[in-house]
């Protein structure tokens, strides 16, 4: 079994009223990538914070290689950080960026070169380590951030949200460099993102949290295939949550018509099932059939090889589906269409949005 590299136990931690993490387990393990994703103000930065020392937790512990380190201050942790800012010093070149932590902890001369070197080759930066930050593009200064923090040879390293302040373009291409080169080097990393692609192509597992907690700890595609909640479900990727209720163990009745669900375990009869299901597993009918309800199109978004159609129920409820191209020449706001919702495509869901 693959050792615990860190871990959580119980950790909470509150800003006066406010409880930003809430008796949080986590164990993180040996070479993994783990994402810690989530909406804006749900705790992962928080969490992040404790593992590195920034804020100490209100109550719990917190263990690195089985060691308590709970009390320990952050230089003295064996961890590697990169900020979402970079934190650059703006008058000192590639290799002084790199170099000034070693300087800081007085290494020998050859050693710091040594290392620096290996940093800079490992971001692909030979050829600008006389370079200052602002003659760097973003996704170079990035770079130099990741290389200063692998630099100390760290036993973990900590990624705060480090591609946010990209464009799309670069920050696809980071994304995918960023794997590349943690995986070259084997190193435990936890990373903060509110992005679900970055979240979905960059980790082993994802912890999406909501209010302080795990609301589910998974691989990715257990999270987007499988959400556990109500919430996940709507974070993770686009999806449809239908309400209905059950009219046997895998059928549903939904806006005057029964939807068989065959996907998930057998459901009460007489419940009130809410049910999920992505925009991609949705069809076009051109006919009759099981599992199909009418919609009304409300809007269409064409994006190349796809096209975003949105529909509305008799009773209201809003469908997604996503159409490959060619679209059909008939799709148009106002029309009528006929919806196919495989059997096996539905997720039942808990908990509250």
């Amino acid at each position: 079994m693959t050792p615990t590299v860190v871990e959580l136990r119980g950790c909470t931690r509150d800003y006066g009223p406010v409880r930003a993490v809430d008796a949080l387990d986590l164990a993180v393990h040996e070479g993994e990538f783990l994402a810690l994703l989530g909406p804006s103000g749900c705790g992962k930065t928080t969490t992040l914070n404790l593992i590195a020392g920034f804020v100490p937790p209100t109550a719990g512990r917190i263990l690195i290689d089985g060691a308590d380190v709970t009390g320990r201050p952050p230089h003295l942790r064996g961890l590697g950080v990169v900020f979402q800012s970079y934190a650059l010093f703006p008058h000192l070149s590639v290799r002084e960026n790199v170099a000034f932590g070693l300087r800081e902890r007085r290494l020998p001369a050859a050693e710091i070169e040594r290392r620096v070197g290996d940093a800079i080759e490992l971001v692909r930066l030979d050829r600008a380590g006389r370079q200052r930050p602002a003659e760097l593009s973003g996704g170079m200064q990035q770079r130099v951030a990741l290389a200063r923090a692998l630099v100390y040879q760290p036993r973990v390293l900590l990624l705060d949200e480090p591609l946010a302040a990209l464009d799309r373009k670069l920050r696809e291409g980071m994304r995918d460099e960023l794997r590349a080169i943690q995986r070259s080097v084997g190193i435990t990393t936890i990373f903060v993102t509110h992005d679900q692609a970055e979240a979905l192509g960059l980790s082993d597992r994802i912890a999406v949290m909501h209010r302080g907690r795990i609301e589910q700890l998974g691989a990715p595609r257990e999270i987007y295939e499988h959400p556990a909640t109500r919430f996940v479900a709507d974070f993770v990727g686009a999806s449809t949550v239908l309400r209905g209720r059950a009219v046997a163990a895998d059928r549903v009745a939904v806006a005057g018509s029964t939807l068989v669900v065959t996907s998930v375990r057998p459901l009460a009869v007489g419940t009130d099932v809410e049910l999920a299901i992505r925009p991609e597993r949705v069809r076009l009918s051109t006919g009759p059939g099981d599992n199909v309800l009418e919609a009304r199109i409300e809007g269409l978004v064409y994006q190349g090889a796809q096209t975003e159609v949105t529909a509305r129920l008799s009773d209201g409820q809003r469908v997604l589906a996503s159409v490959g191209e060619p679209a059909p020449a008939r799709l148009a706001a106002g029309q009528t269409a006929r919806l196919h919702l495989p059997p096996d495509a539905f997720m039942v869901l808990v908990g509250d949005p």
